[in-house]
């Protein structure tokens, strides 16, 4: 039997692991700080809420759904984004939640593809969505938790870029004239966009490919044909977005290529990814979704940002720790002798009981052997128990770092122990 994961998966165990367990409880952190409610949704859905959502004629539902018939020969589909799925969810218990609802999720997504770096075709996404508000202020929450996000958890340049693609009062005019452009240029596009541009203009704005990218730099450009409404709303995003203190970069061509995404487009971009697969994450506002997977009018905006994307341009420190403090013991408790066990299991349970992370040997070994185990696994603290300790009532505690150690009762080691951890690494 091949032991190899399948392709474009991954095995995340320790240190790996931690360090991916630590980007969840980052992004949590900031949710919580921003108001946001953690959610869940099944891990696959009825495939025709991602045909509705992302279009039959996108990329997504043609090459990159992992589709499937259960034993009653539904149609089902492994999740390959949040949003649409929250949207459902909200839909079909909307009277019993707040409005607007705030709420944040880190899961797994499905997209089949092919793997490469920071891309893998079963991927960890860090999604948050406001549903029920339809304005400017929405916008520039979202954006500000993002970048809050990402500037602590990545290194290097990140650049936010923007845009405004209209609504439906706007974006017919414009369309039609897009396609007049494209039309004029058709020989100049890719094959597929050649083929099939008329049918979603907007999407030939956003490829990736050179001679694309050519057209579009060329083409018209939507923010500067935005009716009334759509101008102020997007003249209120900026003006929110410099209130926070957050730097962004106008890019015309930044669009999404679904009809139900409406004015407020964003896109991180890293200055230390490859050219076309540079994005780190990016949302928009979508008015129009709600009504398309078959609900009444409910404006919402939202992100994504790619864990994977974002484990690549992690700090050096961050790469070159044993593993992430999360995942680290406060304290790995040694006993010395053969009747210590018991000791050092009652001293783990009292340490655990007062709210740390505590690992011990199962098994009676030498103090050298304990002693290596307890710098394995990443604990600030051993508490020792010898003949000395077992007699008196006591423990030791050793700070690992530095050697400095004290002797008390099981109380004080853990009231020590406890506050290093706040003042955080000696």
């Amino acid at each position: 039997m091949d032991l190899q994961p399948p392709r474009g998966t991954v095995d995340l165990l320790p240190p790996e692991g931690g360090r991916m367990w630590a980007l969840y409880q980052r992004a949590a952190t900031w949710a919580h700080r921003f108001g946001y409610r953690y959610a869940e949704t099944p891990a696959f859905e009825h495939t025709e809420l991602f045909r509705r959502s992302s279009g039959e004629s996108s990329d997504v539902v043609r090459k990159e759904m992992y589709t499937f018939e259960d034993r009653a020969e539904r149609s089902l589909t492994l999740r390959p984004e949040a949003t649409a799925a929250i949207v459902r969810a909200y839909l079909q218990r909307r009277h019993g939640l707040p409005v607007p609802l705030k709420v944040f999720t880190v899961e797994p997504m499905w997209r089949y593809g092919r793997p490469q770096s920071g891309r893998l075709r079963e991927f960890r996404q860090f999604d948050a969505e406001i549903v029920g508000e339809g304005g400017p202020g929405a916008d520039v929450e979202v954006v500000a938790l993002g970048e809050a996000f990402l500037r602590e958890a990545i290194d290097g340049p990140l650049e936010l870029q923007i845009n405004s693609i209209g609504d439906e009062q706007c974006r017919p005019a414009y369309r039609a004239e897009l396609i007049e452009c494209l039309r004029a240029n058709r020989e100049r596009l890719r094959d597929e966009h050649r083929d099939h541009f008329e049918d979603n203009p907007l999407r030939v704005l956003d490829c990736k490919d050179d001679a694309c990218r050519a057209v579009a730099a060329e083409a018209p450009k939507i923010v500067d044909r935005l009716c009334e409404p759509c101008a102020t709303h997007f003249s209120e995003v900026r003006q929110g977005l410099g209130a926070e203190g957050i730097e962004y970069v106008l890019v015309p061509t930044l669009v999404r290529g679904l009809d139900y995404y409406t004015r407020t487009t964003f896109e991180w971009v890293s200055g230390r990814l490859a050219r076309g697969q540079d994005s780190v994450g990016g949302g928009g506002r979508y008015d129009g979704l709600a009504e398309v997977i078959g609900g009444p009018a409910t404006p919402a905006v939202g992100f994504a940002i790619g864990l994977e994307r974002v484990r690549l341009l992690a700090p050096e420190t961050a790469e070159a720790a044993p593993m992430a403090d999360v995942e680290r013991p406060d304290a790995f408790v040694v006993g010395i002798g053969e009747g210590t066990l018991a000791t050092t299991a009652a001293v783990a349970r009292t340490l655990r009981a007062a709210g740390l992370g505590v690992d011990r040997s199962f098994e009676a070994r030498p103090l050298g052997a304990q002693m290596r185990a307890a710098d394995r696994s990443g604990a600030r603290f051993a508490v020792i128990i010898g003949e000395r300790e077992a007699a008196a009532g006591t423990v030791t505690w050793r700070r690992l770092s530095d050697g400095e150690q004290h002797e008390g009762p099981v109380e004080a080691a853990a009231a020590a122990i406890g506050a290093g951890r706040e003042e955080g690494p000696a």
